[in-house]
């Protein structure tokens, strides 16, 4: 657990920007490699200017809305400093899809078949990504009350608010959840879908791993029913998801073409 790598001079090489610079590149390749033989191929460098406005705009208003806005709410000038830090991988991963939607449309490319294609690329980076949340010590769990537990160096965000208590790995077991969740869309690539189902499944699962871990989160507020925002975001995604694929494959079975 390493906030800061190394430094050159004055200049310091922070954990976290150089394991999402990774997870980004590795995304990509994966991505790319996924849409061999597709005319989706081409496009999936281009649209990475989109998907880093999109991505980048939207967590961080996911980030201060609904994680620090009691902090912001005092400090409004703050809320364009993102290089201080403070960014949601919810409201990332929304300001992306919509980035695609724009793309697609603007290119006349099926939405739903390049997020498919996407899906499994997606949640490979989110799963590297944690990799970042763990040694910059954010996203972290609640105190376990027992021996076991990660305990955060100072320095981090993590001792910070709870010392030296052994925490739950949140961070830790979400990016294994990633994980489980990129085979199994890798599996299920093999049969046939409607476009969009392998899209649509990739955020069932998600949220649904996402969901119950909030549980072991220490770093969120809590709404309604002790909820968080990542719970209130992954309940939402679960449905509309759900929804969504009902309506996907009723309107490929009727025959009547897909929403593109």
């Amino acid at each position: 657990m390493r906030v800061i790598l190394f430094t050159i001079g004055d200049f310091h090489v922070h954990s976290y920007g150089v394991v999402v610079a990774i997870a980004v590149l590795l995304a990509l390749g994966v991505a790319r490699y996924l849409a061999a033989g597709t005319p989706y191929r081409e496009h999936i460098a281009n649209m990475v200017p989109y998907l880093f406005v999109g991505a980048i705009v939207s967590a961080r208003i996911w980030h201060v809305f609904f994680f620090q806005w009691d902090y912001y709410s005092k400090h409004l000038t703050e809320i364009v400093y993102i290089w201080n830090g403070g960014i949601a991988i919810q409201g990332a991963l929304i300001g992306g899809f919509v980035a695609m939607v724009i793309y697609a449309k603007k290119h006349r490319l099926s939405f739903w078949q390049l997020a498919d294609i996407l899906a499994p690329a997606i949640v490979l980076g989110q799963s590297v990504g944690r990799i970042a949340c763990f040694l910059n010590g954010d996203a972290y769990g609640s105190p376990t009350g027992s021996g076991f537990g990660i305990v955060y160096p100072e320095g981090t965000m993590a001792y910070d608010v709870y010392g030296s208590q052994p925490l739950w790995p949140a961070e830790i077991w979400e990016g294994q959840w990633d994980l489980i969740v990129f085979v199994s869309l890798l599996l299920l690539r093999s049969r046939k879908w409607s476009p969009g189902v392998l899209f649509l499944v990739y955020n069932i699962l998600y949220s649904f791993g996402r969901f119950h871990l909030e549980w072991l989160r220490g770093d969120s507020p809590r709404y309604a029913f002790h909820w968080t925002a990542g719970q209130w975001t992954s309940f939402g995604v679960f449905v509309v998801s759900a929804c969504l694929i009902a309506f996907l494959v009723i309107r490929d079975r009727s025959k009547v073409p897909v929403l593109q």
